[in-house]
């Protein structure tokens, strides 16, 4: 990834942005350590001391990334039941079933079945579907056990409290299938992180966290009380979509900058940036030693914050004035898998989860409705990232 260079990047001024509150919380929680110059946190009330990089290893396909990673520090790698048809998981076995087991630490996660758009559960949604789901991934893996599993994508509160969900991740855990317990959020973050520090059944987080999220008052504030309550957390999505802000990636990102600003809130104690390229990875392991913003860091980010970028928040403004009710955040993250991620396979998938077709905006007015806080185009985005519908998926991957 290439630091921002700012002649080619943006003409906005900072005099735009200069309203914009960017800095994170920064009242200490999880205390930060230097060991061989790596800087380690502790995740929360786990006890696990992990390096402020890690892997997000979700569109790696490649061991010899992984293990130069691990040879540059890296020491938590982050996958997925579902990632790359359960070939991420594989990969990582293979590499590494022939390591030290306690000399790194891995996390997976797993969606349950049958959750509506509104995040609740239902009659699909079992206990039986979901540890079957998590045993794959454990045979995938070639290990006994995770430190980490996640309950992949929880967006409301609700599921905290469902039962047949929770009975199975603390079953895994006594059982030491699982060291620790956790879930992952992408969206409402806020409330959901607020309602899970009241609750003594989850020992790690991981919620999206960068400089373009609107709503950084109340996800701080529910972050700082999850941590304050031995929450452990872990920041995703920290690249505001990917390495560009724009579909042509003519606006490159300053990424050290992004990781750097999520970093700078002790609350959260490691990231996971997706890394595909050896100099990506040489890039962020600069980070493992350093993590002080400069002073053209601050502005570059401040700078970026004014573009509408790639990154969905999530904020679901838009959804009382789309006329066909669509579920624009979840196309809108659909265009940031393929443009943002460059990951068509997964765009394309959730695309045709959503069950619109190729022309979800069909009938409707030539003159789009839709409002969005970031201003995206939102009619276009759709009908761009919509075509996905009609490529069968093994051309995709």
């Amino acid at each position: 990834m290439k630091n921002l260079n700012r002649r080619g990047f943006l003409k906005t001024g900072i005099a735009g942005v200069a309203g914009i509150a960017l800095s994170p919380s920064t009242i200490p929680q999880t205390l930060s350590q230097v060991t061989d110059d790596i800087i380690y946190r502790t995740l929360g009330r786990t006890g696990l001391r992990v390096p402020v990089v890690s892997f997000g290893v979700m569109r790696s396909d490649n061991p010899g990334l992984c293990k130069a990673a691990y040879d540059k520090g890296i020491r938590l790698f982050d996958t997925a039941n579902g990632y790359q048809n359960g070939n991420n998981e594989t990969m990582l076995g293979n590499l590494f079933k022939s390591y030290p087991r306690d000399s790194f630490f891995l996390a997976t996660k797993v969606k349950a079945a049958g959750i509506t758009r509104e995040g609740t559960p239902t009659q699909e949604t079992t206990a039986e579907d979901f540890l079957a789901k998590f045993s794959t991934s454990l045979s995938r893996l070639q290990m006994d056990y995770v430190d980490i599993l996640y309950v992949h994508d929880i967006s409301n509160p609700e599921m905290l409290e469902y039962k047949p969900i929770v009975n199975a991740v603390q079953k895994l855990k006594k059982e030491g299938r699982v060291r620790f317990i956790g879930f992952s959020t992408h969206r409402n973050e806020a409330a959901v992180i607020d309602a899970a520090a009241s609750k003594g059944d989850w020992d790690v987080i991981l919620t999206s966290y960068n400089f373009q999220q609107a709503y950084r008052k109340e996800l701080d504030a529910a972050v700082h009380k999850a941590a304050g309550a031995g929450i452990g957390i872990v920041a995703m999505k920290t690249l505001a979509g990917g390495g560009f802000m724009d579909k042509e990636k003519t606006k490159p990102i300053n990424t050290t900058a992004a990781i750097k600003w999520v970093l700078s809130n002790q609350d959260i104690t490691t990231t996971i940036p997706g890394m595909t390229q050896f100099d990506q990875l040489d890039l962020n392991t600069t980070i493992l030693k350093n993590i002080s913003m400069t002073d053209q860091e601050r502005q570059d980010i401040l700078i970026a914050s004014a573009e509408p970028g790639l990154f969905c928040s999530g904020c679901q403004q838009c959804l009382a004035s789309c006329p066909k009710g669509l579920a624009i955040p979840d196309l809108m993250r659909a265009y940031m898998y393929a443009y943002g991620y460059n990951n068509p396979a997964q765009a394309g998938e959730l695309i045709r989860e959503l069950g619109y077709g190729n022309d979800p905006c069909k009938g409707c007015t030539s003159q789009c409705a839709v409002k969005c806080s970031r201003n995206f185009d939102v009619k276009n985005k759709i009908a761009d990232i919509s075509r996905l519908n009609d490529v069968p998926a093994e051309f995709l991957a």
